[in-house]
């Protein structure tokens, strides 16, 4: 900005100094101490701005030290109070420091003037309006930290005002500043989400504390909210990173039955692929029943390690090539109270333990080891009876050739009710032979308990 910019910025400067000391003559006789005050700033103004000028009639190599010590003035007799940089080319810069900003609207000048010179003498930075249309455009094309508002305004009133800025924008608070000494007002205005109402004619320091108090309360507002929303990043990002730590756990969980399912293969070669098979299948009938995610991971792990008690049952009984005697069928029928044993000190097989228990229980209270009867057997150990004739009737067995399917939905379909619970016979038989084939052909080795996921 050159010399002529800059007397240009002066005269207007000039200009409206002489329209806020109008304003001033006219506001002090409301209140002497605001009028004092505020005529004791703009004297202050006057007397630096005057001093400046002087020294802009130096000699053109002193201008920039002339227009230096104006910024100086001007900031020492409280016009702005904020920091002054000057470049080295003469210019005076946007005023670069950032302050709160204050939107002030009421329809009469001389009110609008020392409202907005006192902020301005704080360090708040100040848009005035003369009603409430301007106010609401001013408000729509910049952001503003606080709104002073009268209330009985041409083309807008206060209270109107006071909504429309709400719907924009309920962080900002509203502060109404009028005459109408009538609570219904303040408490309509109070009700309309205003946060403070101050009276006319009001002292300096209570306009200072009720500005103040509202700009805190919206920056606690403010920090609240990004405090909210950092806890809420937060908590999700540690419940994904939760979240991925169970899955892992729980795979490797899975890894350590597999390995378990594997050893008694390795015992139990004739049965090779029974578990993967009969897990498969029982899972299937528990999706098609309706059975909770949550529960059918139990049924599919009590499943898989059905007969993990048959590690304890001695090989010669276990690899008889010929029929069991009696006393050797009792010792057979241990393998059901062993493998509960086993899996019932593993936290994360309890539930599974259940089924390893009864898997042998019959629906009639034929079986063992407990003879329990109808719904006091575990619905997974319900299924899983079905699943595991199924299996046993449409494989290979050293013994024998696997029979058509046929052949098992019919003794499935006669021993309803009595080894089998007749709700799960109805889903099984619900079913086409081809389910039941593409599952018996599809699972083997190698097999995750993952995979039933998709089953």
């Amino acid at each position: 900005m050159g010399q002529v910019s800059f007397s240009n910025s002066l005269s207007r400067c000039f200009e409206m100094d002489c329209r806020r000391k109008a304003a001033f003559d006219r506001a002090a006789g409301s209140s002497d101490e605001f009028g004092r005050e505020s005529i004791g700033l703009c004297r202050k103004r006057d007397e630096a701005i005057g001093t400046a000028a002087e020294r802009l009639n130096s000699p053109q190599r002193a201008q920039p030290k002339a227009l230096r010590k104006l910024a100086l003035s001007l900031n020492n007799a409280g016009q702005l109070r904020f920091g002054v940089d000057y470049t080295q080319e003469g210019h005076i810069p946007e005023w670069a420091v950032e302050r709160e900003k204050i939107l002030v609207v009421d329809d009469e000048e001389a009110i609008r003037e020392v409202v907005s010179t006192l902020l301005d003498a704080q360090g708040y930075r100040c848009t005035v309006c003369a009603n409430g249309l301007i106010a609401l455009e001013a408000f729509g094309n910049d952001s503003f930290d606080l709104v002073l508002s009268d209330i009985v305004m041409p083309e807008m009133d206060g209270i109107r005002l006071l909504s429309e800025l709400r719907a924009q924008d309920p962080d900002v608070p509203v502060i109404m500043v009028t005459a109408m000494h009538d609570i219904s007002i303040a408490l309509e205005a109070i009700r309309a989400g205003a946060y403070d109402y101050i009276l006319k004619p009001f002292e300096k320091d209570q306009l200072h504390l009720s500005v103040r108090r509202a700009l805190e309360h919206r920056q606690l507002v403010l920090e609240n909210r990004t405090y909210q929303s950092d806890l809420e990043h937060l908590v999700a990002e540690r419940t994904q990173q939760l979240s991925i730590a169970l899955q892992d756990l729980e795979q490797s969980y899975d890894y350590t039955l597999e390995a378990l399912g594997g050893a008694l293969d390795a015992k139990d070669a004739e049965t090779e692929g029974h578990c993967q098979r009969v897990t498969a299948f029982t899972i299937t009938m528990a999706r098609l029943m309706g059975v909770d995610k949550g529960l059918m991971r139990h049924i599919a792990r009590g499943a898989f390690l059905h007969d993990i008690g048959k590690m304890g049952i001695p090989d010669s009984i276990l690899r008889k090539p010929g029929p069991l005697t009696a006393e050797e069928r009792e010792i057979m029928r241990t393998h059901c109270g062993i493998g509960f044993a086993v899996l019932k000190r593993i936290p994360f097989l309890k539930d599974a333990a259940e089924i390893v228990l009864t898997h042998q229980e019959c629906y009639d209270g034929s079986g063992y080891p407990r003879g329990l009867k109808g719904e006091q057997i575990p619905l997974g150990a319900r299924i899983f009876a079905v699943a595991d004739t199924l299996d046993a009737m449409i494989s290979d067995r050293p013994y024998r050739k696997a029979m058509p399917i046929t052949v098992a939905r019919e003794e499935i379909r006669r021993y309803s009710g009595r080894q089998f619970d007749p709700r799960v016979v109805e889903v099984f038989l619900s079913q086409p032979d081809s389910v039941w084939l593409e599952l018996h052909d599809k699972v083997g080795d190698p097999f995750r308990l993952a995979q039933l996921e998709h089953v």
